[in-house]
């Protein structure tokens, strides 16, 4: 049977590691574990921003079990299983569905460029035909600014046709809201469902159709762009979305993933937060200052973000 689908604010959720760089399962179930209490509805473990591309099949299925060992509801998580190897997206997958995860965020093969929909095509269309399982909720992931590798609208039209139950949607971080609301336009009304991939688009996406938004400042600031989910037809909407976007241009006027470790370990009182698996690299004093001094001129809060942080032992 399949889950019910997940709508509102996703955060790709940072993975904290240790100083050998291996995850550190504790902190990253406890940030999990925040984010849901601050209004997430989901939970995009291994997006761009978890470094999830630095990671492992093996760590991530190990990360995945210690969320739902820790009674992280299964049905709240749509991880990424999308990966350069096929074998690699069909094992984490596997892995996803048997769990019972709400869905699965899947990237198309990235490495090899210029590839054609016919390409594309094979690679999901096989995933889907060697999972082989009806709860199996397949979002295809558009970020072509970082994989230069784009999901068409010619593309999904032509998985819908042929996997109308397996293809649930798409999160666009494509950056250009047209494309966004060509998605939602064309394919919306049949139950696609498009997530932006910013709260920048939130309101926006939400008037024309969409479904929430995945994004990754969802990872410090959720109650806030949680508020916009949930209240887009006040009439106080317009200001509610000023003030996420306000604080979103403060994130990422410097390097997005460790701008968001460097506020939790700011607001955790957590340096371990700071670490970045290489060949990523965390925020220099400067810029560190640059986005704190930001925040607190904000007025940004994290209430109750200690508890992320874990103690010595």
């Amino acid at each position: 049977m399949k889950n019910s689908r997940i709508n509102g604010v996703l955060a790709p959720v940072v993975t904290p590691f240790r100083a050998d760089y291996s995850p550190d399962a504790e902190r990253f179930v406890r940030h999990c574990q925040w984010l849901l209490a601050q209004g997430c509805a989901g939970l995009a473990v291994f997006g761009t921003n978890s470094e999830a591309n630095s990671m492992s099949v093996e760590e991530k299925a190990d990360l995945l079990d210690a969320l739902v060992a820790a009674g992280v509801p299964a049905a709240k998580l749509m991880p990424g299983t999308g990966a350069c190897a096929l074998s690699d997206s069909i094992a984490l997958t596997r892995k996803a569905v048997a769990l019972g995860c709400g869905g699965v965020l899947m990237l198309p093969p990235f490495y090899y460029k210029g590839v054609s929909d016919e390409g594309l095509y094979r690679n999901f269309a096989e995933v889907i035909e060697r999972v082989g399982d009806a709860r199996l909720q397949l979002y295809l992931y558009h970020i072509p600014p970082v994989s230069a590798v784009p999901i068409t609208l010619g593309l999904i039209e032509r998985l819908l046709k042929a996997y109308p139950q397996a293809v649930a949607g798409a999160k666009d971080s494509s950056g250009d809201w047209s494309n966004t609301q060509a998605m939602i336009e064309a394919f919306g009304p049949s139950g696609f469902d498009v997530f932006p991939g910013s709260e920048v688009f939130l309101l926006q996406g939400l008037r024309a159709g969409g479904k929430g938004c995945i994004t990754a400042t969802g990872n410090v600031n959720p109650a806030a762009i949680d508020n916009v989910y949930r209240n887009w037809r006040a009439k106080d909407a317009d200001a509610l979305q000023a003030g996420i976007t306000a604080t979103r241009k403060i994130v990422q006027s410097v390097p997005m993933i460790p701008a968001l470790k460097a506020t939790i370990a700011h607001y955790a009182d957590d340096a371990e937060w700071q670490r970045l698996r290489p060949p990523l690299v965390e925020l220099t004093a400067a810029e560190k200052k640059t986005l704190i001094d930001g925040l607190e001129a904000d007025g940004f809060k994290m209430p109750g973000i200690e508890s992320v942080a874990c103690p010595v032992h």
